[in-house]
């Protein structure tokens, strides 16, 4: 049984306000299938035991893995609408009731069974054979279920953690820049300098919030205002192309994905440069993707392999796609001759 890396969701709560569950969801394909697969190899074993391996009984099997079959499946679908109910008892609590509905589910199927399979005729002593059994192999699984359920749930609180640090670094020099230029506007043209306060104010209210997925039109605005911050102050030398197809109002992004990419770009590619230059910005979709490309130009004399900075945003959005997307995402980044290219992929469905 192999244990799959978690993933963040948009609906993930903080790492400090996240649900215990007692087990993880019994009703996934995953589950089922290692719940099903789990109770063919019980009910052979049972079988060998009995009967040995030559003349092998297939009849025995066939009933073994009837009875063994139903007790799982029935005990994982009652189980799987009390996840909510159990997540808010003690664990004391939770187990109990988990351990007590399978040894039910089992004491009714040994009973149902005898009167199918037996002609009408019941065995108490088999039926207390049924629950030792259950009670055994039951409690091994219940309890490799439960650690699985908090190893996975302390693995997400410790990922959503790094998240949470990785998304509150922001340059303190942005900050500085943009309150040198807010202090120029205030004597000059008060009414843009609250303008440009007020759209200060959403990049760093972004960047407090909570890590998640977020509209994709709305990382964009808040890219949109961080231009227009970053013109103020570099004015004509900074110019940006805008390259952006119709997408799909689901369409999301991890929030502050994209901003520090153009950043960067700002940073690297036009703060340097006399005479400033140009960053174009595409997002569109392709093949049930979302592209995204930031390009700008490589500054004079400095090696692409000289930006601590660049690497480190890149190891920051790296991490923060595999977090959420996995293997389905993508990013890749490096200069082309003069131009500095930087792409993302990923689903354009969170659940793909």
């Amino acid at each position: 049984m192999t244990q799959v890396s978690p993933r963040l969701s948009p609906n993930s709560a903080p790492a400090t306000e996240q649900r215990g569950d007692f087990l993880p969801d019994l009703c996934t394909v995953q589950a089922v299938f290692i719940l099903v697969m789990g109770g063919e190899l019980l009910a052979l074993a049972l079988v060998l035991a009995d009967s040995g391996l030559r003349p092998f009984n297939w009849a025995a099997l066939g009933n073994t893995s009837f009875m063994v079959q139903w007790i799982v499946l029935s005990s994982a679908a009652l189980l799987c609408p009390l996840r909510p109910f159990l997540a808010r008892r003690s664990l004391i609590l939770a187990g109990i009731v988990s351990y007590s509905l399978v040894l039910g589910v089992t004491l009714v199927a040994s009973v149902v069974g005898q009167r199918l399979i037996g002609g009408g005729e019941l065995n108490w002593w088999d039926s207390a054979t049924h629950l030792l059994l259950a009670a055994i192999f039951g409690g091994i699984v219940l309890r490799y279920f439960y650690i699985q359920q908090q190893l996975l749930s302390q693995e997400e609180a410790e990922l959503r953690a790094r998240i949470e640090a990785l998304q509150a670094r922001i340059r303190p020099h942005f900050l500085f820049n943009s309150m040198n230029s807010i202090v120029s506007l205030i004597g000059s043209d008060p009414d843009k300098a609250e303008h440009v306060v007020e759209d200060l104010a959403d990049l760093f209210r972004a960047s407090l919030a909570a890590p998640g997925l977020v509209p994709i039109a709305q990382e964009l605005n808040l890219c949109r205002q961080y231009v227009e911050i970053e013109q103020l102050r570099l004015g004509q030398r900074l110019q940006v192309n805008w390259q952006l197809d119709l997408l799909p109002s689901s369409c999301t992004i991890p929030s502050l994905l994209l901003q520090p990419i153009i950043e960067n770009a700002i940073y690297h590619g036009i703060q340097p440069r006399a005479e400033g230059g140009l960053v174009e910005i595409s997002v569109v979709p392709d093949h049930n993707q979302l592209k995204i490309t930031v390009r700008n130009p490589v500054s004079r004399g400095q090696a692409t392999a000289d930006r601590p900075g660049n690497r480190l945003a890149m190891e920051n959005i790296r991490h923060r796609l595999a977090a959420y997307y996995g293997r389905h995402a993508s990013l890749s980044a490096g200069a082309e001759g003069e131009v500095y290219t930087t792409e993302i992929r990923y689903p354009l469905n969170e659940s793909e």
